[in-house]
């Protein structure tokens, strides 16, 4: 049963709230600055989880009305659409998708420690059992390893054809991973797991063959963007799974509405990511071009995201507050 003292303690926070969306009710969403918007946002989802507390409490009736009234407001403002422009998907990228993904690291590191950790048993395996490596990728590509052939030589032939294949399957498959959230987020762990996998079978036997340099050559420069996009990816399904199985203070349903709205967001972000990175996979990675320039553009790509999304959005938050 809700107490008096439990009301009295979030008194204040409807109070703002109400505020809040009559300033933005009188002079539009513009009249707030930041700070105001992130309250704003905060004050919402704290709103949302009273009033799921109070319909659980047959004797607040009143409240629960005046609740679902205040935070019904607020929702037709903290989740209305914005028109898109240049400038905003500017900002967006600029700013605020840095600030999104360094609140939500905690999943880029459980994806990466995923990752990592399917890789390190593929190798431990493959040294173990090498008819595994013959499981795992086929016949035809451990003939091709063994005669010290590179399978990548094909994409030369047809870069333009490639580079929209090579997109758009790069793209499907990080969809796919973030899509596996919704399954409680184990179908994200899956396919985190089993590229893994199979990127440290495929190493692992390129360097039993004296190969690994060439392979690794091949996949530096346009894996520079490529394995962090899946790595986001993976971050931005465990954070749907997260929606479903942890709804915390707030209905599932909510839940769910929350972390959608984030995962979508962490997932767009890989998007520019990975037309970069399918142009270099059909234009630079399979060409005879100087091993050093490949492990150039892989640097600087990767310094670039790093600067990118450890810094961006810092100086601007730090000016209004």
């Amino acid at each position: 049963m809700i107490s008096n003292l439990w009301i009295d303690l979030r008194k204040n926070n409807w109070n703002r709230l109400d505020v809040l969306v009559r300033q933005v009710e009188s002079h539009g969403v513009k009249s707030l600055d930041p700070a105001e918007l992130r309250e704003l946002g905060l004050l919402y989802r704290q709103g949302a989880a009273d009033l799921s507390s109070a319909r659980a409490d047959r004797s607040s009736r009143a409240l629960e009305q005046y609740l679902n009234r205040l935070v019904g407001r607020a929702h037709n403002y903290v989740y209305s659409g914005q028109r898109i422009s240049a400038a905003s998907v500017w900002r967006f990228f600029a700013y605020g998708y840095p600030r999104l993904l360094r609140r939500l690291s905690g999943y880029v590191t459980a994806a990466t420690a995923v990752f990592l950790l399917a890789g390190l048993l593929g190798t431990l395996i493959t040294i173990l059992r090498p008819d595994f490596a013959t499981m795992m990728l086929g016949p035809q590509m451990m003939d091709t390893i063994q005669q010290h052939k590179m399978w990548t030589d094909s994409v030369l032939s047809a870069k333009p054809q490639a580079s929209s294949a090579i997109m758009t399957n790069n793209i499907g498959v990080c969809f796919i991973t973030f899509a596996g959230g919704i399954l409680a987020g184990l179908g994200t762990l899956f396919l985190l797991f089993n590229n893994g996998l199979e990127i440290a079978v495929v190493l692992t036997c390129c360097a039993q063959h004296h190969m690994a340099l060439n392979l690794v050559s091949f996949m530096a420069a346009h894996g520079a963007l490529e394995i962090p996009s899946i790595m986001i990816a993976g971050a931005a399904g465990l954070r749907l799974g997260a929606g479903i199985l942890f709804p915390g203070m707030l209905r599932r349903r909510e839940a769910l509405a929350l972390a959608g709205n984030e995962a979508v967001q962490l997932i767009s972000g890989t998007i520019p990511l990975l037309i970069v990175a399918g142009t270099l996979e059909a234009f630079l990675s399979p060409t005879h071009a100087p091993m050093a320039l490949k492990f150039a553009v892989c640097a600087v790509l990767f310094t670039g995201l790093v600067v990118w999304l450890s810094e961006g959005g810092r100086r601007q938050t730090e000016a209004k507050v």
